[in-house]
């Protein structure tokens, strides 16, 4: 069967949605309790990594390279779910670490916006916190605004894009009930079975990520950037320096067949002309 990844507006429903699909499909539902885990294997803070999965960093975040660490142990701990399949993902960008990936459905659910509030301040009353209309809406725009300009930074692609989804949902429409049927009936199609190679490209995107993070916490290589690409468990390194270096810390990520690097050259600079 399909990995699920569920992308949501606040107050859509996608949580509901999300549990009750996991209830169905006998899934894991991974949300916030994958923070945890990933503070635990990365060895990173907990309450780091929970704020910048909430929000897209600072300016001055922006420039720090423990943050990019950090950003880069959210992503390969999506991947890491992915590669032991049989998940239901929320959030957490999944829709776009996942995509080309054949039994992975992407979907978005949506609602209009009054409505989202209503749900909110009903959600909030019956937890015995009461909200006023302002307050609740201003806290779902906000929220709509930390998600949307977190995938722009990290991805450059625009979070409610429907071209990342393989299905939007609209909850003013369909009843939540409803729309677990329709991604159940979904992600039992045969075009979404995993396959050896499907299965072979999600290991290969996580092993990649997990190099990614090697070289970003490692004291010899985090100020570089390099690409990393992996293939049925080998690694290829490309960059401008530090290749060396890169190497060694690669190899002894667990899974790591072998390593292959290329240098690359940096144009020089064109003299000024006035």
């Amino acid at each position: 069967m399909a990995i699920v990844t569920i992308s949501h507006e606040m107050g859509a429903g996608g949580s509901v949605i999300g549990r009750t699909l996991a209830e169905r499909l006998e899934y894991r539902y991974v949300d916030q309790d994958m923070i945890a885990r990933a503070a635990r294997q990365y060895g990173c803070l907990e309450d780091r990594l929970t704020h910048l999965d909430e929000t897209r960093p600072s300016l001055l975040e922006r420039f720090d390279a423990e943050t990019r660490h950090y950003l880069l142990v959210l992503q390969s701990a999506v991947l890491d779910v992915a590669e032991q399949g049989d998940a239901v993902i929320m959030g957490r960008s999944g829709q776009v670490l996942l995509k080309g990936i054949a039994h992975a459905l992407r979907v978005f659910v949506r609602a209009p916006f009054d409505l989202r509030v209503r749900r909110v301040i009903q959600h909030m009353a019956d937890e015995g916190e009461p909200v006023d209309r302002r307050a609740a809406a201003e806290l779902v725009r906000r929220t709509d605004q930390e998600k949307a300009g977190r995938t722009r930074y990290l991805f450059d692609v625009s979070w409610s894009d429907p071209a990342l989804y393989d299905v939007v949902i609209n909850t003013e429409t369909l009843a939540f009930e409803a729309a677990v049927d329709l991604i159940l009936g979904m992600s039992r199609r045969p075009e979404l079975a995993a396959t050896a190679a499907s299965q072979q490209a999600v290991r290969d995107r996580a092993l990649a990520s997990r190099v990614r993070v090697a070289l970003a916490a490692h004291p010899a290589t985090r100020k570089y950037r390099m690409t990393v690409e992996a293939k049925h468990g080998v690694i290829r390194l490309e960059g401008t320096a530090a290749l060396e270096q890169g190497l060694e810390v690669a190899r002894a990520v667990q899974g790591v067949a072998d390593v292959h690097t290329q240098l690359l050259e940096v144009p020089p600079i064109p003299p000024f002309v006035a």
